[in-house]
């Protein structure tokens, strides 16, 4: 019997060792039955940690918010208990049945997937309008609302954006968590920082107080219709209720999911009719002019030549125009300095070009006058500004023989006659007065014994250095990473050369990488999209997490056409571009 009930229990013990390493990946759903003017909320839950989550496709519902991405750690009474949870809230699109689809996720190199839920959407229900109704009341008292100061800008004209989180008086909001980040498609955007304080105001004929999340300026680099997508929180507040609980408190805590709704801007294209020839894209009220930092100086000596622009506008995403200087003054490529504040009427400051100017000759040379162009959209017409010519005296220094003109603008060249004094030609002698040398007998010399003892010298050397190539042929590894090294900066040349010029950059950057691919994959350019790339790049065994700094270097080189980027990016993208390409060429097969 003994025997019996220890072999029961090794058994048992094996049984729930086994159960205890299952893992558990499953489904929830906030309910099964919903109207059309509900949101469901869905949570993918797993107990152990897991990697390369992939949601379904939500057919019948638009994401309103996720996903968002929790974990949970439990110790009770010693034991560990974890979940993992993505959740997203969903809003029906139409009646009628829906399966939530399976989800996949890997868990220690196995893939695991949920089971299907059905969920059944209906007509829309009337919610309850009981005052003494939790839910009612939070979903009447709490109102995230977008806030837009101009609907109709024209392009680079600057748009504010509030997100404002209006309440009810009776309801206490305790906190609130961000379900993602605005995202700001074809503008160039500047968050401004804001202080959580509340005020009061009206919505829609009600008292309410209010607080300002968030704020954002906005450059519309696209015309037409620009979407502003919707912002969403999970709030907790407070509500009076009539049940007490054991504490005798009558509030009750409830947590509420808002979103803001979508708002569209109708971006103005700037008028063809009027606009200079050398307009940059400058919008605003701006002051423009040319100065130098002397006027007078002796050759050899430096000046400093500034092109400044300051005043109201999108400062940032405009280019200054260019010094046209005399090709006898020797400049050098200009310092750009950018002093500009964001606001939330816009960018203010000012930007300059200050160039450093070394004269090499005497004399009087202009520097000629140069416009700036820009639109002021609040009297919707393009002005032009034009410099002062300024001219530079070099009072000392050598003439230009080549080429020199007075301040008359006259040129005069005077030859003069050579004359020989019978001394040019000194140096040729006549008479060599020739000695004889003695020789040195080859035997024994120094010469004869560096021939004789060199090679036992160069021996050990030349074995050392064969041996140090034949190590080199060997790595394979190291002649891969060479190679694949050459390889990328092979392609990447060009777009070296363009890292000064934002624009031509990533136009370059961008063929590079396509030119790249087209080597590799043998596909042709009508075929460059992201899920082609990475189901190729996957097919040929590069791994994930190469295949995605490949698509974002393609992004960046997208969103770099309607988005500033600093020195100090293109330089990164370079970087990055270049061990991308070498780390694809050393695991693509």
């Amino acid at each position: 019997m003994k025997i019996k009930a220890y072999i029961s229990t090794i058994i048992f013990l094996l049984f729930a060792s086994v159960v205890t390493a299952q893992v558990t990946f499953e489904t929830k759903v906030s309910k099964k039955k919903l109207g059309v003017n509900e949101r469901l909320r869905v949570d993918f839950e797993m107990d152990r940690d897991g990697d390369n989550f992939t949601a379904p496709k939500f057919t019948g519902f638009r994401i309103a918010a996720g996903p968002i991405q929790s974990m949970n750690h439990v110790w009770n009474n010693g034991q560990r208990s974890f979940s993992k949870t993505y959740t997203y809230f969903l809003q029906p699109t139409a009646e009628g049945k829906f399966t939530i689809k399976q989800a996949k996720v890997e868990i220690d190199g196995k893939v695991y997937k949920t089971l299907p839920v059905t969920v059944q959407v209906i007509k829309a229900v009337n919610k309850p309008k009981d005052g003494n109704n939790t839910e009612y009341t939070v979903s009447e008292g709490l109102h995230l609302v977008t806030e837009i100061t101009n609907g109709n800008p024209y392009l680079n004209e600057p748009v504010t954006v509030s997100y404002k989180l209006y309440v009810k008086p009776g309801i206490n909001v305790n906190d609130y968590r961000e379900l993602g980040k605005p995202t700001f498609n074809n503008f160039w955007s500047q968050n401004i920082e804001t202080r959580l304080k509340a005020q009061s105001g009206t919505y829609k004929g009600e008292q309410y107080s209010f607080v300002i999340l968030k704020r954002f300026v906005l450059y519309p680099q696209k015309t037409g219709n620009q979407v502003i997508e919707p912002f969403s929180i999970d709030v907790q507040v407070s509500v009076r209720s009539q049940r007490r609980d054991v504490f005798g408190s009558r509030y009750e805590t409830v947590h509420k999911t808002l979103s803001s709704s979508q708002r569209t801007i109708k971006v103005k294209a700037l008028p063809e009719a009027g606009k200079p020839a050398g307009f940059s894209g400058a919008v605003g009220d701006f002051d423009f002019e040319v100065t130098t930092s002397k006027t007078s100086l002796d050759a050899t000596e430096s000046l400093q030549a500034k092109v400044e622009v300051s005043g109201k506008g999108n400062l940032k995403l405009f280019q200054l125009p260019k010094l046209n200087l005399p090709s006898s003054l020797e400049v050098y490529d200009p310092e750009f300095t950018e002093r500009v504040s964001t606001r939330l009427s816009g960018m203010q400051g000012k930007i300059s070009d200050s160039y450093t100017v070394v004269p090499q000759y005497k004399g009087k040379y202009p520097i000629p006058s140069i416009s700036f162009s820009y639109f002021d959209p609040k009297e919707k017409k393009y002005k032009t500004l034009t410099s002062e010519e300024i001219v530079i005296n070099v009072i000392e220094g050598p003439v230009n023989t080549m080429a020199s003109t007075n301040t008359d603008n006259q040129t005069n060249t005077q030859k003069q006659a050579i004359t020989t004094n019978g001394s040019q030609f000194r140096f040729l002698k006549t008479d060599a007065n020739l000695t004889a040398i003695e020789t040195e007998n080859f035997f024994k010399s120094n010469l004869f014994y560096g021939l004789l003892f060199g090679p036992f010298f160069f021996i050990p050397i030349i074995l050392m250095v064969r041996r140090k190539k034949r190590a080199f042929d060997n790595d394979i590894q190291g002649s891969k990473t060479r190679l694949a090294n050459r390889l990328a900066k092979k392609y990447l040349s060009e777009a070296k050369k363009k890292l000064g010029d934002k624009e031509a950059f990533y136009e370059v950057l961008e063929r590079a990488l396509h030119n790249y691919l087209r080597a590799k994959l043998s596909i042709e350019t009508s075929e460059f999209s992201k899920e082609k790339i990475s189901q190729l790049l996957g097919e040929r065994s590069v791994k994930p997490e190469t295949v995605t700094d490949f698509i974002g270097l393609l992004e960046s080189c997208e969103f770099a056409r309607y988005t500033p980027a600093t020195d100090g990016t293109i330089t990164k993208d370079y970087e990055k571009s270049v061990q991308t390409i070498s780390q694809i060429d050393k695991q693509i097969k």
